[in-house]
């Protein structure tokens, strides 16, 4: 693999307040490992990459939803002592979007894909990729914008169920809020009561049609468009298994070389003239065959790991080394390759042994690819080692809150259903609440 620029440090950018975002400690592994010092600029204290091996320093964020000049502030006093330009990566899409508007400010400090437009907050917004994918002429599911909750209600019934339901601007959604970006519903009821959550959300809510598909009908492409506009890096990718299921992230997934899918994603980078890292989710329809674009990330996915291919390349290192003017090797596929992030999948984690790729030497049998996951690994065991010690408090603590709204919510039963003089009324078999209470009164 043609060596990195260790000259020039790079620095990752998370806004997003997640301890348990895997693809932060891809980055700092994959360039650390280069030789690269990687500067971290996220509320990661608590998470399990400050252990890294691999990170040369960690410094604090701005906070979720900080103006731009803000954004500008910090990244340039990451910046200070540095002698030279660094490398900068968005890491989430409030990162991706603010260095996207900050590019005039920002290019004499960081080496910077050269923006398009607003293409990155076209792509990013799930209500303006729709008309994106329409001009392009890619498959995408059918999507409404309901403007009431009676709206949301006829939106269902016109879509069927199930409906999947996001958020037009995820980044904006509020933490600890309970919104997820996406989510599955089942009932026209579950939309209105979503629409009614709009102003906390922060943007439109979105239904769109279910693409049906078949087992493995989940896919994903990662690459990176260097300067020159030629995509490199990367690959397709099929999906087994994501958190939430069927509307989350990529926990179980498997390079898997799909041409057509390939050409696709390629023909819509160009026609975006989109530069940069980029995860596009599609799904496939079982009855046409045609893959719908479900998302477009101007940034690299959490799994992008998947794709670290024979040569050791991947498309953070690819962004490196093309921003440095340095080649980018040719690609050598791993195909079967497998990636797990371990705290959402732990049996499949199980069957999944990392190891170094060998050496391939002429008449040499090709050996299976080897894996990765997303946490553990033999020469940085420490964030391994602390993200299962900050996932059992994370799940202990889930299930404490779990029990104790299931006993707050029983005692509230009984206390409804416990009469004045302390006997709890008779049942009778096809009476309602309404007649019960008529015949206690």
């Amino acid at each position: 693999m043609t060596p990195l620029d260790t000259r020039i440090p790079a620095v990752l950018l998370r806004i997003d307040r997640n301890p348990f975002h895997h693809g932060t400690l891809g980055a700092v592994r994959s360039l650390g490992r280069a030789g690269v010092r990687v500067h971290l600029v996220a509320d990661d204290h608590e998470s399990p990459v400050r252990h890294s091996r691999h990170l040369h320093r960690l410094h604090p964020a701005p906070a979720p939803g900080a103006p731009l000049a803000e954004v500008a502030a910090t990244l340039r006093r990451v910046t200070r002592h540095f002698t030279a330009p660094a490398v900068l990566i968005p890491l989430d899409d409030a990162s991706a979007l603010a260095i996207s508007a900050l590019h005039a400010d920002l290019s004499d400090r960081y080496l910077l894909p050269r923006p398009t437009g607003d293409t990155a907050e076209r792509v990013a917004d799930k209500e303006s990729l729709a008309r994106v994918c329409a001009r392009a002429g890619v498959a995408h599911p059918t999507t409404l914008a309901p403007e009431s909750a009676a709206d949301a209600v006829g939106a269902v019934a016109r879509l069927g169920i199930p409906t999947v339901a996001k958020w037009s601007r995820p980044w904006l959604l509020p933490q600890g809020a309970g919104l997820r970006s996406t989510t599955l519903i089942g009932s026209p009821h579950e939309a209105a009561a979503l629409f009614e959550r709009g102003a906390e959300a922060g943007s439109r809510l979105l239904l769109q049609a279910f693409v049906p598909g078949a087992r493995d009908a989940d896919w994903f492409v990662h690459g990176y468009a260097g300067r020159d506009g030629v995509v490199r890096g990367g690959g397709t990718g099929r999906k087994h298994r994501s958190w939430p299921r069927s509307a989350g992230l990529t926990v179980s997934g498997e390079w898997t070389h799909q041409p057509a899918l390939w050409a696709s994603a390629r023909q819509l980078v160009t026609a975006l003239g989109y530069r940069g890292v980029f995860d596009l989710d599609f799904r496939r329809d079982t009855a046409t065959g045609a893959f719908h674009l479900i998302d477009f990330n101007p940034r690299p996915g959490a799994q992008f790991r998947l794709f670290a291919d024979g040569a050791g390349m991947d498309v953070v290192r690819a962004l490196h080394l093309d921003l440095t003017h340095r080649p980018v090797p040719a690609p050598h596929p791993l195909e079967g390759r497998a990636f797990v992030v371990e705290n959402y999948a732990p049996l499949t984690a199980l069957r999944v042994r990392p190891r170094p790729w060998p050496s391939l030497r002429p008449g040499r049998p090709v050996p299976s690819p080897p894996g990765e996951l997303a946490w553990h690994a033999g020469d940085d065991p420490a964030p391994g080692a602390a993200m299962r010690r900050l996932w059992l408090r994370h799940v202990t603590r889930r299930l404490r809150d779990g029990a104790g709204r299931l006993v707050r919510r029983a005692l509230a039963v009984f206390s409804r259903g416990t009469r004045q003089d302390g006997r709890t009324p008779a049942v009778v078999p096809g009476q309602s609440t309404r007649e019960r209470a008529s015949t206690d009164a």
